[in-house]
């Protein structure tokens, strides 16, 4: 059983009081991910995408919503949250336990907020079966929380589905992608306001240089016409 069965039947209630400090909910952060996703990363709007590491699909209903024309495969080790997934997402692609059940020569595929949660040395293993669903010139896309944010932080220490996690420094994640021979790796520090300033929100975009954001977002490209 994955640690996370445990959690599948109150998850959004633990996720919104985990994130609260900021004035927001789950929701608010998986929509980010897959605006992001949608303005930054996917080539076209009818693209393929991978969420793996799904959970219940609270980023990939996010992702049907910016790219309505995309399709959206999901992987998660929890058959639970998978069961508790919206039955309209679900019946538009394949949610799967085993990636070997997915057909690959996805345009994207997208690593929100899971390696944090996978013993570092596995780490690199699932980063490169990750890659290796990639068609060639997909672009793989990490999501981290940013271990040098303080609120980022205190909200993973009071997350119980985040007892164990074990944060990364981008410094990390990068080497992983470099390692898969990905190529054209980009890094953007992301999510700096909470909902009391979320007028100062529009220039987000312009801050991705800046390592105060509670979270960034790692991109590289698979090398076209690798094998």
């Amino acid at each position: 059983m994955s640690e996370f069965d445990q959690y599948s039947g109150n998850y959004r209630e633990l996720l919104d009081k985990s994130v609260r400090i900021t004035g927001e909910t789950g929701e608010y952060f998986a929509a980010y991910k897959a605006r992001f996703v949608a303005e930054r990363v996917a080539a076209r709007p009818d693209c393929r995408i991978l969420d793996y590491g799904c959970g219940m699909g609270l980023v990939s209903r996010e992702l049907k919503k910016a790219l309505p024309g995309a399709r959206v495969d999901g992987y998660d080790v929890s058959r639970a949250s998978l069961e508790r997934m919206d039955a309209a997402l679900r019946s538009q692609g394949e949610f799967v336990t085993s990636t070997s059940e997915l057909a690959g020569n996805y345009d994207v595929v997208m690593m929100a907020n899971v390696l944090h949660h996978i013993e570092p040395g596995k780490r690199q293993a699932a980063v490169a079966e990750a890659a290796g669903l990639l068609a060639a010139g997909g672009r793989l896309i990490v999501f981290e929380h940013n271990p040098a944010n303080p609120l980022t932080r205190k909200a993973v220490a009071e997350c119980p589905f985040d007892e164990h996690a074990i944060l990364l420094r981008p410094g990390e994640t990068r080497d992983y992608l470099r390692r898969c021979e990905l190529e054209q790796i980009a890094l953007d520090y992301i999510v700096f306001f909470p909902h009391a300033l979320r007028w100062l929100r529009p220039m987000e975009r312009t801050l991705g240089w800046c390592p105060l954001g509670a979270q960034y977002a790692a991109c590289a490209s698979r090398r076209r016409g690798k094998p």
